[in-house]
């Protein structure tokens, strides 16, 4: 069993080993400030001739602002390209948000007046208000009534036929958002490839070795065209990703509500 002084003396150890350390290093840390005070004394006089040498060959070029080194490294070819990709990636947007709507693929209004008719038995004018409307619901219920003197199975088919027109029509609008998506990840690889080739050329030619702001340039060609390219692709594949999922829900409630108003013919045979 340890003695009193025993237990005294292990419980100093680590505090006398912490006092230790902070002597030693109190110690060695003037040396070390020391030493590297006259290293960076000697390396002042080199460092202040290089610096004035880069700040000649630079110029005013630390000065400028994040756009006008972006505008400087793209160029009137990719920014003119970059530029008409992004205005028709948000026109796209813009249209297909106003689109693939539930008012206006599926409005109240017109399942309520189509429904009116159907219930006063004026079959001739629920044919004329799906006629007469633009929206998808009445362009289904519309082919359907069409093909109601033929029997129940062909409105059936008849208005499946136009759903999947419909459908078709708004998914081929939706697609070239898609292809945007693809599209301008590869413009930003091929802009990469041209600021190397760029940069190569640079070293290729140069009888010595080129400065650095000589291959910034193309280096920043290749890093602002692939960042763009991204910037353009993202919003364009998840708008494309949300108005898809929009787009199978709204139809699979269109054709679920044609086929209710509709099932009240499914006594009609065909003639």
């Amino acid at each position: 069993m340890l003695t009193l002084q025993d237990q005294i003396s292990r419980r100093r150890t680590p505090w006398l080993v912490l006092l230790m350390a902070v002597v030693l290093t109190t110690a060695i840390m003037p040396s070390f400030s020391t030493s590297g005070q006259a290293v960076a004394q000697e390396n002042e006089g080199d460092g202040a001739e290089e610096e004035k040498k880069e700040e000649s060959t630079t110029g005013t070029a630390s000065e400028r602002s994040f756009l006008e080194w972006m505008f400087a490294a793209l160029g009137w070819f990719w920014m003119t390209v970059f530029a008409a990709l992004s205005f028709v990636m948000v026109a796209l947007i813009m249209m297909n948000v106003l689109q693939v709507r539930r008012d206006v693929l599926l409005p109240n209004e017109f399942v309520e007046e189509f429904e009116g008719k159907l219930n006063t038995k004026d079959f001739q004018g629920a044919y004329e208000v799906a006629k007469n409307d633009d929206s998808f619901v009445a362009r289904v219920l519309a082919a359907g009534m069409a093909r109601l003197q033929r029997g129940y199975a062909e409105s059936v088919e008849g208005m499946q036929e136009a759903g999947e027109d419909e459908n078709m029509a708004l998914e081929h609008r939706l697609s070239y958002l898609a292809l945007i998506g693809t599209v301008a990840p590869m413009l930003g690889l091929m802009g990469t490839v041209q600021g190397m080739i760029k940069s190569f050329d640079k070293i290729a030619s140069s009888a010595v070795a080129p400065k650095p702001p000589e291959l910034a340039e193309g280096i920043s060609t290749a890093l602002f065209t692939t960042l763009i390219g991204l910037g353009i692709a993202v919003p364009a594949m998840v708008f494309y990703s949300i108005l898809k999922n929009r787009i199978q829900r709204l139809v699979l409630e269109i054709g679920m509500v044609s086929e209710g108003l509709m099932s009240r013919f499914s006594a009609v045979k065909q003639n």
